[in-house]
């Protein structure tokens, strides 16, 4: 039952999409509400009001994780406000206490920066509002759980990837990388670029792989807000300062899809190498599922955002309901697909560590992908190979 949701959900995002403003464009705050149908699971919810607060549409992968948390809460009978924040704090934190003068019975938040929704979720915390950190978590102690993927096994996944297709067990080397990581304000971040550097570490330690710019600490790498354009500025700089006179680059590990779009435009105009360079990415975005298709992108990892909805909306059920809430919650669910629940990893302040529910990643290739996204119902393939998100 739980993947025939996920599914539906699938099949229903793009008319979700439309609704709140397509995949390209960046809607501000602007927020969707409906009272949806008490037709699905959780139809004894009755006018319960669900506040669903995302960063922006600018970035594809949002518009997915809103689209299907909009048709999840609604279809199980929950009306919702769901908001887009155009990558602006002082706007999220807006329309955060607009959904609590409203009164939302609880809210799911994914925050533009962790650290920076203090005043807004101490004022949810006043009001009783039960608070989901939804993929990105906040760091203040009024969140009652943390719903995402294991952050750091993206990250491990990403790294592996670099090890296993370099074969850097056992080929002679040394190889050329780069390294582009995500957003400082994005408290995951730091766990996927902390994963793939703990798999890549003892290889650039033994000069096995060479960071030929020297640029590998973590702040130096991030990229404001996963932007392409300034993931590409960035990396064509380093292909002109270090690889300008013909230094094979080898690979270059990306935290996720946006940054990737933006090196990859990069070294398909700036790279003066004739060989293909591996690229690492995250999220399965349609133009980067291209790119694997092209051979320009080697791999992403995917994260079913769909599965990741209705791990969200049991758990809303539960704590709405009063439910005890631990590992008992999976158990229950009967989901079919793995998660885990963690009550050490996730800290909201020292000695404070936040119940989190953590899906497993997966990676996706131009040799898999059609097994891992296609069969799976969550995007289609057109004839010449490139996959559309289902709808």
């Amino acid at each position: 039952m739980k993947k025939f949701l996920a599914l539906s959900l699938a099949l229903t995002m793009s008319l979700s999409l439309a609704a709140c403003g397509g995949t390209g464009g960046s809607s501000g705050s602007g927020s969707d509400t409906g009272s949806g149908s008490s037709s699905g699971s959780g139809g004894d919810s009755g006018a319960q009001t669900i506040g669903i607060s995302m960063p922006t549409q600018s970035l594809e992968r949002w518009n997915r994780d809103g689209s299907y948390l909009d048709q999840q809460f609604q279809s199980a009978g929950y009306e919702t406000i769901v908001t887009y924040s155009d990558n602006d704090t002082n706007r999220q934190v807006n329309d955060i206490q607009n959904m609590i003068a409203e009164g939302v019975d609880l809210l799911v938040v994914a925050a533009i920066d962790g650290e920076a929704l203090n005043t807004v979720m101490n004022e949810a915390g006043e009001a009783g509002i039960p608070i989901i950190a939804y993929d990105r978590l906040i760091m203040n102690d009024n969140v009652s759980y943390y719903v995402s993927f294991d952050n750091y096994t993206v990250g491990t996944l990403q790294g592996q990837y670099i090890v296993e297709t370099l074969d850097l067990e056992n080929a002679a080397g040394p190889f050329n990388i780069e390294l582009t990581a995500g957003d400082p304000a994005d408290n995951n971040a730091p766990y996927f670029f902390g994963g793939a550097m703990d798999v890549l570490q003892q290889y650039i330690d033994s000069g096995k792989l060479v960071v030929v710019s020297g640029q590998t600490e973590f702040d130096t790498v991030a990229t404001a807000q996963w932007d392409s354009q300034t993931a590409l500025e960035r990396a064509q700089n380093i292909l002109a300062s270090y690889y300008a006179d013909g230094t094979q680059l080898d690979a270059w590990l990306c935290s996720n899809d946006s940054t990737a779009l933006g090196v990859t435009q990069a070294i398909q105009s700036d790279y003066a190498g004739s060989n293909s360079v591996l690229i690492t990415g995250q999220d399965g975005d349609e133009a980067n599922l291209r790119n694997i298709v092209d051979g320009v992108q080697s791999m992403t990892v995917y994260k079913a955002v769909a599965n990741e909805a209705v791990v969200t909306l049991d758990l809303a059920k539960a704590i709405l309901n009063g439910d005890t809430i631990d590992e008992s919650l999976i158990e229950n669910s009967a989901w079919d697909f793995d998660c885990s629940y963690d009550t050490e990893s996730y800290s909201t302040s020292e000695g404070h560590t936040c119940p989190s529910f953590l899906l497993v990643p997966d990676v996706v290739t131009a040799d898999n992908m059609v097994e891992k996204l296609v069969d799976t119902g969550y995007y289609t393939q057109d004839a010449d190979g490139y996959l559309t998100a289902a709808g």
